[in-house]
């Protein structure tokens, strides 16, 4: 038996497929690169990261945090994934391109090929006909079905166009995050709903005959697992090998963001009928029994030889804040070190180019790294972070020659909705002890039990370690509109070309 919500971390808006005996299950990443992370399992439940989709996605100049520009809370939301005749699709939308992507490979590990869809669908779900035929369902509260040319490019002239589902009773978030499906005939809709007389998110799912014909349905799943009323709801259903289904969906858990739940569900007389509740434990029998999945978040001594391009690519836990610059970073400088080195001048820790992240995992986290400073220069900032709107980091500065480690945090004030706008303040700085040498360790630990969503800093004096600051509530908003990540960074406030070496990067998860 394994505990339900199943991965404590940040995976949210989740589709998911089975091709033969193996799961995969794709994300909403944002503004992080390498993006659109599909992960790999054979039992639903222990999961390993397959591939990303993409590198970089338009290169955009608010996609590299250039000109004071970027894409928090933007980028790629809501992936649609189908396994059709040989070949898998993604489709999504980019909130900051206002773009309709789909990527396909005949592998799942690649290589991916890009293509744009006319228009920008929002949610949006596909589905393979079988006539041939093939749909795109969107929208918010009123959602839409849209027939799609044979090359996927765009509508269908005189092509299927009408809305199916639209909201009649008061709400906080009408339908939308559209999962699509064909079963036996008949034709399912599922979405994601906050109606004002139940107040909380539930899953809901609409049922037609035909394409035609009306959908009907309704609230089919609601339940928060006693946890402060967030409701579980939005994300795909999948069948097992012996005919079972089971949805995949998703529950806010504050700082750390939105982690997967599994809910098991059958059909009766043509609709679907969830379990009342999520099982707080589950067990689902594995396609591949013994299977030895690779983590999702990890340790690295950064140790890494290039490819036969000449190229490194980096463990598959880790993912760029934004589009990196490739020339300004290196594990091959210096063998067992990554170097970053700044670009530009940046006012915070937000516009730090090439942050690099890993996921903050529950129940809690700790993660320490060495850090060399001795190439930064005056107003340079370089260290550790857990990265959100609200962040808290340890950075080692210098002033006049002289070396300090700094705690900055960001209170939660209101700042924006869907990153709109993140304001240029660096936060506030809480304590500050001067340092002899540029070498220094550094400790973060991030608790996430019962939304408690603290972090504190550390760094190691002597054989002890000291905390430095305060403990910091982080909290989740929309201006971000994602789990907080722990992060490695440079930034110069003054001027550019100093350089930060971290090596020895350990990462545990703390039961």
């Amino acid at each position: 038996m394994y505990p339900n919500p199943i991965i404590w971390a940040d995976y949210p808006d989740l589709d998911v497929i089975r091709v033969e005996d193996t799961y995969y299950m794709v994300s909403t990443t944002m503004h992080m690169m390498p993006g659109c992370v599909i992960l790999r399992s054979y039992d639903l439940i222990q999961w390993e990261v397959a591939t990303h989709v993409y590198d970089v996605l338009d290169n955009t100049p608010a996609q590299r945090l250039e000109g004071g520009q970027h894409i928090y809370g933007q980028g790629m939301w809501a992936p649609s994934f189908r396994y059709h005749k040989g070949k898998f699709y993604v489709i999504f939308v980019a909130n900051d391109t206002r773009r309709t992507y789909l990527y396909t490979a005949d592998s799942v590990t690649g290589p991916w090929t890009k293509q744009y869809i006319e228009g920008f669908y929002h949610d949006c779900s596909l589905l393979f006909d079988d006539d041939g035929r093939t749909y795109l369902i969107y929208g918010n509260t009123e959602i839409h079905l849209l027939e799609l040319k044979e090359d996927l490019s765009g509508p269908k002239p005189g092509g299927l166009n009408r809305v199916i589902v639209k909201e009649r009773e008061p709400y906080h978030l009408g339908y939308e995050g559209a999962h699509f499906y064909k079963i036996d005939g008949r034709y399912y809709a599922f979405f994601i709903h906050i109606s004002k007389a139940l107040g909380r998110r539930t899953q809901a799912c609409f049922a037609a005959d035909s394409l035609e014909g009306e959908f009907t349905g309704g609230e089919v799943f609601n339940d928060d697992m006693g946890y402060f009323n967030s409701g579980v709801a939005q994300g795909g259903i999948v069948d097992t090998p012996d005919g079972k289904w089971v949805a995949v969906l998703f529950q806010d858990h504050g700082a750390v963001g939105r982690i997967p739940v599994l809910v098991p569900l059958h059909f009766e007389n043509g609709f679907p009928v969830f379990a009342k509740a999520a099982p707080p434990m589950i067990e689902l029998p594995s396609t591949r029994p013994g299977y030895t999945y690779q983590p999702l978040v990890g340790s690295d001594d950064f140790d890494y030889t290039p490819n036969e391009d000449g190229k490194v690519r980096l463990k598959d836990v880790w993912q760029w804040n934004h589009t990196p610059d490739d020339a300004l970073w290196s594990v091959t400088d210096k063998p067992g070190v990554y170097r970053v080195t700044s670009g530009k001048i940046s006012p915070n820790l937000t516009f730090a180019v090439n942050t690099l992240t890993q996921r903050a995992m529950g129940p809690a986290c700790e993660v320490t790294v060495t850090l060399d400073g001795s190439g930064q220069k005056d107003g340079d900032y370089a260290g550790l972070c857990f990265l959100i709107g609200t962040y808290g980091l340890i950075a080692l500065t210098k002033e006049a020659g002289r070396s300090y480690l700094v705690m900055l945090a960001r209170e939660a004030k209101d700042r924006s909705i869907f990153g709109k706008l993140v304001d240029e303040e660096p936060g506030t700085e809480l304590a500050r002890v001067p340092v002899s040498g540029n070498v220094i360790t550094l400790k973060t630990i991030g608790n996430f039990v019962n939304n408690e969503d603290e972090c504190m800093f550390y760094y190691r004096d002597g054989a002890d370690w000291r905390q430095l600051g305060i403990t910091h509530k982080m909290v989740y908003k929309l201006d971000h509109f994602m789990g907080c990540r722990v992060g490695l960074f440079l930034f110069s406030t003054r001027e550019v070309g100093g350089t930060a070496d971290f090596s020895d990067f350990q990462y545990q998860v703390l039961k």
